[in-house]
């Protein structure tokens, strides 16, 4: 007799869906057929779909260090009711990630805390770790991030996110001869590097040119940050990826040139994957008057031209999959001038439900959102214990309700900081229950239960 049984609903992989009956034992996924078995505990999912449970590899949930934002608690309720069972924390904390030993400490700091499953990020400084980089991956590091562009202070190593060149105390940005290492030893290391592409130069002297010209708008916010920001870092790292053999991650991608080069990449054969978020494919900078500034990231979205070239490169394999990119900020910290306030948002609740109403639009089905949610990113990070509902299998099992029509609202949301973009956005098709491990973790847009949620250490890939 199985643990567990999802009898009579649709399974959804990123191929096909069939009307199925999921079995459970110890957790994992034992049985997959029409077959009639008897269990301890049966779910009727009649005319209810099962997805593997959503993988986000890009969330910040600030803790330890800017726990008034969020907090790994707040984050991961998130998370496990809006279908998301895996989550891979970045690693810009405080303190940072930046050896194995900090790899091992982050991860037993949130034993205990977690309503999902999660692994963590190793975050790259150049020259000041370079050596300890192969350490992070032996520890069990998901994969190594880059801030390309950001200055770091000279006595904490935390980022500097506001350079100004001459400030005392800081390093500054790393240049392409010291980048160019860290691709090395990524390469020898056999790591993968994930980055943020923006070119910092560029940036500051176009900011400084629209406050001298009085600019304070969207418009010039965007004028700021140009899409040729993206372009010129992702061409340097393609090149880098090409020469040295190094895995490169593009986070985030956020412009149709972009996507361009990562698609001419791809066809040559340069070791490159990318990601872009939900803000990049449901928004463009006509939503900034309804919007406001919670509509404010970094790279910043652009023109409608661009969230539709995202589109096409997702649904072409150009961009492998979609990832939140959740970085909530508090309700104060967000009001002010739009180029003062940071950047960033709450969005790991919100993702599934967001791609969801897509396949009730008939834009895409739900095999498509499979494989950019679960299959594929865990195809990156070597997850084969996650993905997909399959035999052998975690059983992190999501039952959608195709037909639930709801609005998603900021006083709905899990985050310490809930607010969104998409606040007031109505959605059809939702995730009702969510299963980590064949135990229930979230039901009905609430947590069930305690923190059920393992690290998942990964030196395999």
């Amino acid at each position: 007799m199985f643990d567990l049984a999802f009898k009579h609903g649709f399974v959804v992989n990123g191929e096909e869906i069939r009307r199925l009956n999921v079995y459970v034992q110890d957790g994992k996924i034992a049985e997959v057929s029409a077959e009639d078995h008897e269990a301890n505990e049966t779910i009727d999912a009649t005319d209810r779909h099962l997805l593997p449970g959503v993988i986000d590899d890009h969330v910040h949930f600030r803790d330890p260090g800017a726990t008034n934002k969020e907090d790994f608690p707040h984050g991961t309720m998130s998370a496990a009711v809006g279908g998301v069972t895996t989550v891979i924390d970045m690693p810009n904390t405080n303190p940072a990630v930046l050896n194995g030993e900090d790899v091992r400490k982050k991860a037993g700091y949130f034993k205990g805390r977690a309503y999902v499953d999660y692994a963590v990020w190793g975050l790259s400084l150049g020259d000041l770790n370079l050596c300890d980089l192969a350490g992070m991956k032996k520890a069990g590091a998901a994969a190594v991030k880059f801030f390309w562009g950001y200055a770091i202070d000279e006595k904490t190593h935390a980022l500097i996110y506001n350079y100004e060149p001459g400030q005392s105390g800081v390093i500054p940005p790393l240049d392409d001869g010291e980048v160019y290492k860290i691709f090395e030893e990524i390469a020898k290391n056999k790591q993968i590097l994930g980055i943020h592409a923006e070119n910092s130069e560029l940036i500051h002297m176009l900011t400084e040119r629209n406050r001298q010209a009085g600019g304070s708008d969207y418009r010039a916010l965007m004028d700021s940050r140009p899409a040729l920001a993206e372009v010129l870092t992702i061409q340097t790292a393609l090149a880098f990826a090409k020469d040295t053999g190094a895995h490169l991650h593009i986070l985030h991608v956020s412009s149709a040139q972009g996507v361009e080069l990562i698609r001419r990449a791809k066809a040559d054969g340069v070791p490159v994957t990318a990601e872009t978020c939900p803000h990049f494919l449901f928004l463009s900078a006509d939503d900034y008057d309804r919007v406001g500034p919670m509509i404010k990231v970094y790279p910043v979205i652009k023109e409608e031209s661009d969230r539709l070239a995202l589109w096409a490169g997702l649904k072409d394999g150009t961009l492998d999959f979609v990832a939140s990119d959740h970085a909530p900020h508090t309700v104060a910290e967000k009001q002010g001038s739009l180029f003062e306030i940071p950047s960033g948002m709450c969005g790991v609740e919100s993702m599934l439900p967001l791609m969801l109403g897509e396949v009730s639009k008939g834009k895409v089905t739900l095999p498509f959102v499979v494989r950019v949610l679960s299959e594929n990113p865990a195809k990156l990070y070597g997850f084969s214990h996650k993905g997909a509902i399959a035999e052998g299998r975690d059983a992190d099992i999501v039952i959608v309700d195709m037909l639930k029509r709801r609005t998603i609202r900021n006083e709905d949301l899990h985050s310490k900081q809930p607010m969104t973009a998409f606040n007031g956005m109505d959605i059809t098709g939702w995730p009702i229950r969510t299963y980590l491990r064949g135990k229930l973790v979230a039901k009905d847009f609430d947590i069930v239960g305690n923190p059920q949620g393992e690290w998942i250490s990964c030196p395999q890939y």
